[in-house]
């Protein structure tokens, strides 16, 4: 199971364990009870600090515990952690075996603060898939939970291997999270996040911190590249620079693969926001992450100070603002659409994809990403209906032959989607609108993959700045809005083109109009 390159590395890693820990494996007779098995023996051959058991008793079969003899901890993986779930269990070996996780000391002692008033136990299940890209930071969360408080247990359940399971939960998306039974939270989440859910005077807390802050002189909203470029121009200038974001990495944290920013060959969207974050934090950057802005007040004169209102209540001040708000993706705005999110309705072909292995599915949108979202799903589930409003796809011709040559995928161009349907509990179906003769058709089928574009995040500026009739932040070359002293960069702009390295550009120079604007007008007491 580990490979010649592999387990070299992972023995370097066990080599930080400091106790003794216990794989206590639960098994039956199938193929991936033995694929288990063996992974676990690897492991254990690797570190004499480690022991293997196979006496478990947990109904949910194959599946393993990592505890340790002086500790109650409840983490378990009901799956081969192999993929992108290999890091989740790297690291709940080694914080098992006491090496110090990387949080604060304030998180931890959040962390081990958690109690249930009815003095019982957060029993975590996360259904999620070994290709999913989203899946690793909320079992790594919970699986840190489990093994720093006693009365927090978690288990990562591979949806492919249970599949009984999630069909008698409908789970249509990954990764989906229950809390003693019942539906807890679904899609990507960190544990700040998680955190802020079960511990319900954390929000508090943090709107109180922030309420203290002192003025910044200029002030990031969002945490994407064009964020992130504009706080580390800003830094390196000596100024204060604070940095407030709904989620560091923005898009970047939902895309898969990375293989055109300049320099960088080829990385994924997850790694590429953790190295954003690092190297903004290295310039003393005050981070403010998972921080919902509900409206922007400019300052009423030049040198004055503009307030960013939180969701929380909290309030900050600076005397300029870069906006790098970023987008979204764009909803089709059909009855059912709503309804049936997380429950056949997805957006991330890469996540919930495995989901779907064996059905039909249709993806809605003929540009590059809804054809390699095809030809990604395509791989996957029986058969793909690619659904086109215009009367051809808008995809570059390389990926549009690849997709032609697929036996198992249609199309519909010239089509509009007009309901999502379904049985009150999961899709069963698409209507689409044929526009030249008006008929209609009803696609069965198990899963709908949206992928038409972005809209951006700018609905609390309405009112505040010039907008396009996209509801694009109008800037000029400077990056410069309709209001003095506000600046905006990346996705949620009037400039062409949505790439990450345009991105990244535009709130560099962002940065450098807001400082330019700093020493043109002297602070005021205002």
């Amino acid at each position: 199971m580990l490979d010649a390159d592999l387990r070299p590395q992972l023995q370097a890693y066990l080599q930080r364990l400091t106790q003794p820990i216990t794989l206590v494996a639960s098994l039956d007779d199938r193929a991936e009870s033995q694929q288990m098995r063996e992974l676990l023996q690897a492991i254990a051959e690797l570190s004499p600090l480690i022991t293997l058991r196979t006496d478990g008793g947990d109904d949910r079969r194959p599946s393993f515990q990592i505890t340790r003899a002086d500790a109650d901890m409840g983490v378990r993986f009901a799956a081969v952690p192999l993929g992108h779930e290999f890091t989740s269990l790297v690291l709940a070996l080694l914080q098992a075996g006491g090496h110090p996780p990387k949080v604060s000391p304030e998180v931890i002692e959040q962390i081990r603060s958690l109690a249930p008033a009815d003095g019982g136990t957060l029993v975590f299940e996360t259904y999620m898939s070994l290709t999913c890209h989203n899946c690793p930071d909320v079992v790594q969360a919970l699986n840190l939970m489990a093994v720093l408080n006693p009365q927090v247990r978690h288990v990562a359940i591979d949806g492919g291997l249970f599949t009984d399971e999630v069909e008698a939960r409908q789970i249509m998306a990954v990764p989906t999270v229950y809390l003693n039974g019942q539906p807890f939270a679904s899609g990507r989440m960190e544990l700040a996040e998680i955190l802020a859910k079960v511990d319900t005077g954390a929000a508090a807390r943090e709107a109180a911190r922030l309420a203290q802050r002192a003025p910044y002189d200029v002030l990031i909203v969002g945490g994407g590249p064009a964020g992130a470029a504009a706080a580390v121009y800003a830094a390196r200038k000596g100024i204060r620079t604070g940095l407030v974001a709904e989620r560091f990495g923005g898009q970047t944290m939902d895309t898969l693969g990375i293989e055109n920013y300049i320099s960088v060959l080829e990385t994924e969207g997850p790694k590429f926001a953790a190295a954003l974050e690092a190297h903004v934090r290295h310039y003393g950057v005050d981070v403010m992450n998972l921080q919902r802005i509900e409206q922007l007040q400019p300052a009423g004169a030049p040198g004055g100070l503009a307030t960013v209102k939180l969701a929380s209540g909290a309030e900050l001040r600076a005397r300029t603002v870069v906006l790098a708000t970023g987008a979204r993706w764009r909803n089709i705005n059909v009855p059912g659409e709503q309804e049936y999110r997380t429950k056949g309705v997805a957006y991330c072909p890469h996540c919930d994809g495995p989901l779907f292995k064996g059905k039909r599915v249709a993806v809605i949108g003929g540009g590059n990403s809804g054809v390699e979202a095809a030809i990604d799903l395509a791989g996957v589930v029986e058969h793909v209906t690619l659904v086109e409003f215009l009367d051809q796809l808008k995809a570059d011709a390389v990926l549009v032959d690849k997709l032609r040559s697929l036996p198992n995928v249609s199309m519909r161009t010239h089509a509009q989607t007009t309901e999502v349907v379904g049985d009150g509990q999961k899709v069963t179906g698409l209507r689409v609108k044929d526009r030249a003769t008006g008929a209609e058709e009803l696609i069965a089928l198990a899963g709908v993959f949206v992928q038409i574009g972005l809209v951006p995040n700018t609905e609390f500026l309405k009112g505040t700045l010039e907008l396009s009739k996209y509801g694009e932040i109008i800037v000029d070359a400077r990056c410069a809005t309709s209001v003095p002293g506000i600046y905006a960069a990346g996705d949620a702009t009037t400039v062409p083109y949505k790439q990450i390295v345009i991105a990244a550009g535009e709130g560099a120079k962002a940065a450098l109009s807001a400082f330019d604007h700093l020493i043109r007008n002297p602070a005021t007491t205002s």
